[in-house]
């Protein structure tokens, strides 16, 4: 009986010496395998955790001849870590003081804050400093690469190129459209870095490929600078003289649809953006709509033209007033002068007529004059490369009464935007031909056919008569928007605000379109100042003194031809 008991105990021994040799075996195999032959690819994931991208800095923003407007820096944060520390606060402030800038007292109090597991000693750190003080080999610091995205020139076209707030990715104006652009690399650049954070070099990497971070493409603006100082600085002296909350101004090349300025007042410095309010940095120029008021008289006019209802010799009766629907239209000037009666479009221009531009809207079919309009690119988006375009409000002809119908003619009917008017101007100006507005210069040739669209919208005969009937209304009038060596063509333009529209009701838009040298123009200037105060707030007594101070500069700056023949005196 014990023979047999003792027996059963070997065998119980055996079995589990058997399994431990076998457990040991299977362990020994698995480590093999897990070792030596990276089963589960250990040394693949071990590389990941030590292996970063290598830092993409966004490229440089500039304007159309290389002026820098916009550019990334690096910046570093410096921290102290307190259980590492194998100095002394007091100690630590001492070497780190003359590096930081920051008094020692300051600085210790800092560093003595025992609770804290990281102290933020300081930030945006350059690269020279960071250097050296990696030279005292404190084990207690670490630094943190920071992007910071810089304006150079300040505010200057602030609402062209937005700005870019590297935490959050997030961006407006030209650094939101380009986004892509701005941070395209040829190629992702990757490596191992130590756990002290430097970079591990092996034979099949290229020194040159991370002794500096990779920076994306630079960016070129249609922008000229100094035309978009010039409309930046009188618009500024505009709404300082006259109250206003806000202006814009643009500055377009017609022939190619190029932005040469495009600037709205009051403006903000975009290397502050957290600072201002939305509606601050918004561009009311291509976002907020509004009535054209008399300055869309010229593409009342145009459109006439193309419906062959009117040519540069009609006549049509002004009779001062008349009743539309339940309103009762009148000229401006009707109290003073009444009716003027019959007159051509160089007085309707000159003396800015509303009956006049109300019935050659009633000589065309309200799809005809919509339709028209629809080429001219009102009521839809222009496609400038900007965000946060608006498409304008141009109501469906099926919706149009009497009253709309009529109000159309002289500015009232249609809300548009500031980039709209521009455009469509310009379209004139370029002896018929719209073109796509752009603040991007693209230099392919496919993109460049892509992005900016060229669309007959005129006859180049209807466009040089009515740049001719232009001209003359602002040869025979007393426009002080008239300039000594040069013709322009121009309008301008008085609308009221309708009830509840932004900065309150009963105030004004007050306005001027126009391009210069007419002969062959080279430039399409619109000014709008919102809401002036004071007496005699019309376009002419405050867009028009702007328009001609910008004028006058630009005509410098672009190094255009006068075209006007000077009179010799005898």
């Amino acid at each position: 009986m014990r023979e047999k008991v003792h027996n059963k105990f070997e065998r119980r021994v055996g079995c589990l010496q058997s399994l431990f040799y076998i457990t040991c075996f299977a362990l020994a195999v698995y480590l093999f395998l897990l070792q030596v032959c990276d089963i589960r690819h250990c040394k693949t994931k071990a590389k990941s955790q030590r292996t970063s991208k290598m830092y993409v800095l966004r490229g440089e923003i500039v304007d159309r001849y290389g002026f820098k407007l916009a550019a990334d820096k690096t910046t570093f944060v410096l921290y102290a870590h307190p259980a590492y520390y194998d100095s002394t606060p007091e100690h630590l402030a001492e070497i780190l003081s003359p590096y930081v800038k920051i008094p020692i007292p300051e600085l210790t109090r800092k560093l003595s804050q025992q609770d804290k597991k990281i102290i933020t000693i300081k930030k945006d750190l350059d690269r020279k400093t960071v250097r050296e003080i990696k030279k005292k080999g404190l084990r207690e610091l670490s630094y943190e690469v920071k992007n910071k995205r810089v304006y150079p020139q300040g505010t200057l076209a602030a609402h062209i190129l937005g700005f870019y707030n590297p935490n959050a990715d997030t961006a407006g104006g030209v650094e939101y459209k380009a986004k892509d652009y701005l941070e395209y690399i040829d190629k992702t650049i990757t490596y191992e870095k130590s756990p002290k954070g430097d970079i591990i070099y092996n034979l099949s990497m290229n020194p040159a490929d991370v002794s500096a971070p990779a920076k994306g493409k630079t960016l070129t603006l249609t922008i000229d600078s100094a035309a978009q100082h010039v409309c930046e600085k009188y618009l500024l002296k505009a709404i300082q003289k006259f109250h206003a909350p806000r202006a814009a101004a643009i500055v377009m090349d017609p022939t190619n649809g190029e932005i040469l300025a495009l600037a709205v007042a009051p403006t903000y410095n975009p290397n502050e953006f957290n600072k201002y309010s939305m509606q601050e940095i918004k561009n009311w120029a291509i976002t907020d709509v509004y009535p054209p008021g008399s300055t869309f008289k010229i593409i009342t006019v145009a459109c006439g033209f193309m419906n062959k209802k009117i040519n540069k010799n009609s006549r049509i009766n002004d009779t001062g007033k008349m009743k539309l629907g339940w309103w009762d239209i009148t000229n401006y000037d009707y109290k003073s002068k009444g009716a003027p009666g019959m007159i051509d479009l160089v007085y309707l221009f000159e003396h800015s007529s509303n009956i006049a531009s109300l019935k050659i809207a009633q000589m065309m079919t309200s799809k005809e004059f919509y339709d028209s309009l629809k080429l001219f690119n009102f009521g839809e988006k222009t496609g400038i490369d900007l965000p946060g375009e608006s498409a304008g409000l141009l109501p469906n002809p099926k919706n149009w009464d009497v009253a709309t119908h009529g109000a159309m003619g002289y500015g009232y009917g249609a809300s548009v935007t500031a980039i709209q008017m521009v455009s469509a101007v310009s379209a004139i100006a370029n002896k018929g031909v719209w073109v796509t507005p752009h603040v991007i210069k693209y230099k392919d040739p496919e993109e460049l056919a892509q992005k900016v669209v060229h669309r007959r919208v005129l006859e180049e005969q209807d466009a040089k008569d009515i740049t001719q009937l232009l001209v003359k209304s602002i040869e025979n009038g007393k426009n002080t928007a008239k300039m000594d060596d040069f013709y322009i063509a121009a309008k301008t333009g008085t609308s009221r605000k309708s009830f509840g529209a932004t900065h309150g009701a009963n105030k004004l838009y007050t306005s001027m379109i126009g391009f210069f040298p007419a002969t062959n123009p080279k430039a399409v200037l619109y000014v709008i100042v919102d809401s002036p105060a004071g007496e005699g707030i019309w376009g002419s007594t405050v867009a028009a003194p702007v328009f001609k101070e910008i004028s006058t500069e630009l005509v410098r700056i672009l190094n255009l031809t006068p075209d006007k023949q000077k009179t010799k005196k005898k």
